[in-house]
């Protein structure tokens, strides 16, 4: 059971996610709001909450700074942003600004239940498809145009490059786990081996730094 807000100007996609949170984690309680001022009174109101679904878009919002304000009033709870925006660069800034997932509104609703699912397990959320695409803004960040260097690749092991790979997919912890068949522990040490071999501070950077690398390459090795 879990407490959710749902913070969406449009009421059909309110009751859509509503639906969604219903179905997937029976017995959740959920409030929802239409802008961001709401948003901001609801959180002080019950700081117990787990998670809060945030649209770009809605009013008060003005883009990412929205979010930071509300990272900012409240730093203890998630905030995953919910959005029809497939820009990486978005995608991207956003993580930055705090949110610990990112989820599209034209995704299936059998994989929003699974980014949800994920998001309050503690992991994070990236929509893989748009985080794999070559296409973003001509601004890129220095660490993202050349990505990681093949030296400090050559230094994970065969099993850290599989984790990093499944990682890079959108996979959980649990999901890797299963998928390599080793125990969870296992996955959570080979995380922080690849974090600091690759010399990023979180799952994120990670995710983002090897986000074009063809890994069959490194694999054949």
């Amino acid at each position: 059971m879990y407490k959710i807000l749902i913070a969406d100007d449009h009421p059909l996609f309110r009751e859509a996610i509503h639906n969604v949170i219903s179905d997937g984690f029976p017995g959740s309680e959920v409030m929802e709001t239409a802008d961001l001022d709401s948003a901001l009174g609801l959180t002080q109101e019950h700081d117990d909450l787990d998670l809060i679904l945030l649209d770009l878009n809605m009013p008060g919002m003005h883009g990412l700074s929205g979010l930071m304000n509300l990272r900012n009033e409240a730093p203890t709870i998630p905030v995953v942003i919910v959005s029809a925006e497939q820009d990486k660069q978005v995608v991207l800034q956003a993580i930055t600004y705090g949110a610990v997932g990112f989820i599209t509104k034209s995704s299936p609703r059998a994989q929003m239940t699974e980014a949800i699912e994920q998001i309050l397990n503690g992991n994070v959320y990236l929509p893989s498809d748009i985080i794999r695409t070559q296409k973003s803004s001509p601004r890129r960040s220095q660490h993202e145009e050349h990505g990681i260097p093949p030296e400090l690749l050559q230094a994970l092991t065969r099993k850290q490059l599989l984790v990093l790979e499944r990682m890079t997919k959108g996979e959980s912890n649990k999901q890797i786990a299963y998928n390599l068949e080793i125990a969870e522990t296992t996955v959570k040490a080979h995380v922080s081996a690849i974090l600091r071999k690759l010399n990023v501070h979180n799952r994120v950077q990670a995710i983002l730094s090897a986000s074009d690398i063809d890994f069959t390459a490194y694999l054949r090795r």
